[in-house]
């Protein structure tokens, strides 16, 4: 039996739960931002924070909705957390956070939920607060409105060369649509155009306080060895630390040799090690 206990958080636990993200800004991000829009009623948020520890000092938490992300970990943490979990049925689509809490979840909850299609163990996390050192690109720039048609094909293809499946599976790209949407109306999609099409993009998909949060990085295959993406990640990097966040924020597959140069010539440093687990 557990002698500390994983319970449910609830609004009330709010500023709790705030500063632990805090100590954790990045690999946190995604739960900080989700907190921050909609506070920690399930109803409301999408999704449950499980916290351990004693009732007035909760020492770890874990987001429970469409991914699985475990904050501030540690083994005793992680093992109380796949307790709880093992018991019910997997409704996330992934587990992802820092490398060390994400295996030691699959270690023991692999026999209640795999098999995986895909397990990712050594994700670099990266970060900057300087402005990249490098000329940009001045094509790069927020898509409008009236563009997203261009770039939904763009952001489906990157998506699957990513992921290993296509987003259009399960509801015909509506959900996805929705969300590539979303990021577009909020100023948060970056792209450049050559003759009416896609040649680059990326988009900030988490935004705190503390930091933005890259992702959906691509070059049109047609586009790449020619050495275009370092100058249009600079832009994206210069402009959200002008005018988003005072950081900016990434992770990338260890195996993604030109993408790590690219970040290493814009002025990424490495901050920690995430792990995901695909289903």
């Amino acid at each position: 039996m557990l002698t500390v206990p994983v319970r449910q958080l609830g609004e009330s636990e709010r500023r709790v739960v705030e500063r632990l993200l805090d100590r954790d800004p990045y690999a946190g991000a995604q739960v900080a931002e989700r907190v921050a829009a909609r506070g920690l009623a399930w109803w409301r948020a999408e999704g449950r924070i499980l916290g351990y520890g004693p009732r007035r000092h909760v020492e770890s938490i874990c987001w429970l909705g469409g991914n699985l992300t475990p904050v501030l970990a540690d083994q005793s943490a992680v093992a109380a957390f796949a307790d709880l979990l093992c018991g019910e049925e997997r409704i996330c689509s992934s587990i992802v956070g820092r490398a060390d809490a994400v295996l030691g979840l699959w270690d023991r909850l692999s026999p209640c939920w795999g098999p995986a299609r895909d397990v990712r163990p050594n994700q670099p996390l990266l970060a900057t607060d300087a402005l990249p050192g490098v000329p940009v690109d001045r094509e790069v720039r927020q898509v409008r409105a009236g563009e997203i048609d261009v770039l939904f094909p763009a952001a489906v293809a990157m998506y699957t060369e990513e992921v290993g499946v296509s987003p259009l599976v399960d509801d015909g790209g509506r959900s996805y649509r929705r969300r590539v949407t979303e990021l577009v109306r909020a100023g948060r999609a970056y792209a450049r155009f050559v003759d009416g099409q896609v040649v680059f993009k990326a988009e900030l998909a988490v935004v705190t306080p503390r930091t933005a949060q890259v992702q959906g990085v691509w070059v049109d295959p047609r586009w790449r060895g020619r050495g275009i993406a370092t100058a249009a990640m600079a832009a994206v990097v210069r402009h959200a630390l002008l005018r988003v966040a005072p950081t900016v924020s990434l992770y990338v597959n260890d195996f993604n040799l030109p993408a790590r140069r690219v970040y290493q010539r814009c002025g990424f440093r490495p901050v920690g090690t995430l792990a995901t687990v695909l289903f």
